[in-house]
């Protein structure tokens, strides 16, 4: 039989051992690391969802699904429904994508496509400062400002136009042959600023710099040869975008624009403002009314038993609407991205 003789290991071999075992060890605990933060975020958005689900457990128990269409909202009768809350914050954040989406894609479209590099500077530094900027400001310059300013001048020709009691007594011709549309624009208070469309203007502000912002970086990113041949083949400024730059960063635009819904949703302070704070159900989107936000804002601090609860499960829904604004949206992309993959 022959002996093994196991051959001396070279200091150099057990140092470069120990040094891939301690790499390997590192990158374990790194992977945790990454993984307990990952799961962090994921349990602190569950464990939000669920404790408003608790606290609003008895609201739930004791109105059911009569909370979700009910417009009651009356404390000391202890009846509480969530339909005005829910369709002030839905209807103020669509009305401010319809303000502030096309606003937002052109400044994006000049200050990519046609400003002096001169200009472009200053402008996207005031964009970066309106983001940066409180929205309890905003909720003060909506309500000191810009309020008396739609009660004096938009509000009066909105009524002139669109509504079937105008405040000149003469119904417009496009009242006359479509009448349904007045139900959207009658007012019990015409020289009061405050109101839905209020708010949405104001919230449009707040969210041109989010959506423009991304607009601009996406834009940015569009290869330079590819709009240089479309204007080399004779495309205008307008070809070059709706074919050439659109196309490549529809994804990205689309995602911009949620973000910017998703910050409409949950805006408190300056919806707060401008909105009135009125539970009354009416498709004028010049009355007053009322949001999730800002109706939580107002009364939890003073709020005990059902009320509470009630404030709880209008967070709840909250959460819920958000979701769902945010599954459309990765529907959307997830479409958008299989429609460019065939």
């Amino acid at each position: 039989m022959h002996a093994s003789i196991s051959l001396p290991v070279s200091p150099a071999r057990q140092a470069e051992a120990a040094r891939n075992a301690r790499d390997a060890r590192n990158d374990r605990v790194f992977g945790w690391v990454l993984k307990a933060c990952a799961l962090l975020v994921l349990a602190s958005l569950i464990g939000a969802a669920a404790s408003t689900l608790w606290g609003g457990s008895d609201a739930f128990r004791t109105f059911g699904w009569g909370f979700l269409t009910s417009d009651a909202w009356d404390p000391g009768n202890d009846r509480f429904g969530a339909l005005v809350p829910v369709m002030g914050t839905v209807v103020t954040a669509l009305i401010a994508l319809l303000i502030a989406v096309p606003i937002s894609f052109g400044i994006a479209l000049f200050l990519t496509e046609i400003a002096p590099s001169w200009l472009r500077g200053p402008v996207s530094s005031a964009i970066e400062l309106l983001a940066g900027i409180p929205s309890i400001i905003y909720g003060m310059w909506g309500l000191f400002i810009f309020a008396p300013f739609v009660a004096e001048h938009i509000k009066p020709w909105l009524m002139n136009t669109f509504s079937d009691a105008p405040p000149d007594g003469q119904i417009s011709w496009l009242v006359q042959h479509v009448p349904w549309i007045a139900k959207f624009f009658s007012s019990d208070y015409p020289f009061f600023g405050a109101g839905v469309l209020t708010a949405g203007m104001v919230l449009a502000i707040m969210i041109i710099p989010f959506i423009s912002s991304v607009m601009r970086e996406v834009f940015q990113t569009v290869p330079t040869r590819l709009k240089e041949s479309a204007y080399a083949l004779g495309s205008s400024t307008w070809e070059v975008v709706w074919d050439i730059v659109l196309p490549y960063t529809r994804s990205a635009v689309i995602g911009g624009v949620f973000l910017g819904l998703g910050r409409a949703l949950g805006e408190t302070m300056a919806v707060a403002f401008v909105l009135g704070n009125t539970f009354k159900f009416t498709p004028s989107i010049l009355e007053t009314g009322s949001s999730i936000a800002s109706t939580i804002a107002n009364q939890f601090g003073e709020a005990e038993g059902l009320q509470k609860s009630a404030l709880m499960a209008l967070a709840f829904l909250l959460f819920v609407v958000t979701f769902i604004v945010l599954l459309i949206a990765r529907l959307m992309l997830r479409q958008l991205g299989n429609r460019e993959g065939r």
